[in-house]
């Protein structure tokens, strides 16, 4: 009979990562559990909900204590509350008869009903495929600069991914839902090819697990993707079908120029923003030599109208209307102090920049200036 005990911030750091892992309406019912498994000198902990899978490993160390090895599955909330909310430094976790286990503080136990761990699915976390290392960080912040632009409609399954495709040392980022887009290109020192879209769901849940700089190694295999980071292992499965090539979207010469402070335009864009709603976010800016106008106008409310006067443009005249919250979120992810955005006419696709580099490309679609 499983039984060990446990430093109790350790078990709930662990279970913070498998849990994100794990779905209350998965159809499988023992997959609203997480697996412990206690065996070699070590417990493993498997959360899963069949789209992404969660595992990490805890050593037999000063956190750790193996009494006797064995295997269950808890139910993933009721476990993660009780750890939380027991107020002692170590926990006894033990089957005491048949599946039911105890979990024990200094003053306090708590019994859960189990599942045999048998029931729950084979899941292959082998290492095979394609594999290269990145730097934890630098994926953390592709991931931070790209997901918003994804897509939420189920519609266009590809387009709620972030797509990944690497050749000749370059590893391009690109996300959209058609009305924008997201791009970042870096160099990579292994000479890998692949071309895959991950779900940005899962995506997410990586980010979150990433809290230092350290090395995250990736196995890309036809229908899934494996990440290792320290003692975690993540598996998510891909996107079927092919990303749209969308090279052709982006304009390559530009006619208009206009160059701002980032938080200058994103505190103008706020307060231009204030008397529109969901439904209706958009902003018009008018450009010219002498002047650059920021507005909006709200039919039953009224309208604001504010001048960028900190900004530098060049070109004709050009007047052209987009969402502000788009554009937001596009300036967002930049971390320089100015941005340069360039345009090539009043409906085609403007491009936003760091004003210093072109790692990171920004896309947003304007719409009718009435």
């Amino acid at each position: 009979m499983m039984n060990f005990k446990i430093k109790r911030l350790a078990l709930l750091n662990a279970l913070a990562k498998v849990s994100r892992a794990v779905s209350m309406k998965s159809p499988l019912p023992v997959l609203t559990g997480i697996k412990f498994d206690l065996k070699d000198n070590e417990l493993i902990l498997t959360g899963s909900d069949s789209d992404i899978t969660i595992q990490t490993i805890i050593d037999q160390d000063d956190d750790l204590e193996i009494i006797k090895e064995g295997a269950v599955v808890l139910n993933s909330r009721y476990i993660f509350d009780i750890v939380i909310k027991i107020n002692s430094d170590d926990i006894e976790i033990e089957i005491i008869d048949g599946l039911l286990t105890r979990i024990k503080g200094s003053q306090i136990e708590y019994s859960l009903n189990g599942t045999d761990a048998v029931e729950y699915p084979r899941i292959d976390l082998s290492k095979t495929g394609t594999h290269f290392i990145m730097s934890s960080l630098v994926l953390k912040n592709i991931i931070g600069e790209t997901k918003f632009a994804a897509s939420d409609k189920e519609t266009r399954p590809i387009l709620t991914g972030i797509n990944f495709k690497a050749h000749d040392h370059v590893l391009e980022c690109v996300a959209t839902d058609s009305y924008r887009l997201a791009k970042k290109i870096i160099s990579i020192d292994e000479d890998v090819t692949f071309n895959i879209t991950i779900p940005k769901l899962s995506l997410d849940e990586i980010s979150k697990i990433i809290e230092a700089d350290e090395s995250i190694e990736r196995y890309v295999s036809d229908r899934k993707v494996l990440f290792v980071l320290g003692k975690n292992i993540i598996q998510t499965r891909l996107i079927d079908g092919s990303y749209p090539d969308t090279t052709r979207l982006i304009p390559l010469e530009f006619d208009y120029e206009l160059d701002i402070n980032r938080s200058d335009v994103l505190n103008a864009i706020d307060r231009v923003s204030l008397l529109l709603n969901e439904q209706n976010n958009i902003v018009k800016l008018d450009m010219s030599n002498e002047q650059v106008i920021l507005s909006s106008y709200q039919q039953e409310i009224g309208s604001v109208e504010e001048n960028l006067s900190t900004s530098f443009y060049k070109g004709e005249p050009l007047t052209i209307s987009f969402s502000s919250k788009y554009a937001n979120d596009a300036i967002k992810s930049f971390s320089g102090e100015k941005v340069k955005i360039s345009f090539t006419g009043e409906m085609k696709p403007f491009i936003i920049k760091d004003f210093d580099s072109d790692e990171l490309l920004q896309l947003v679609l304007p719409v009718r200036t009435y």
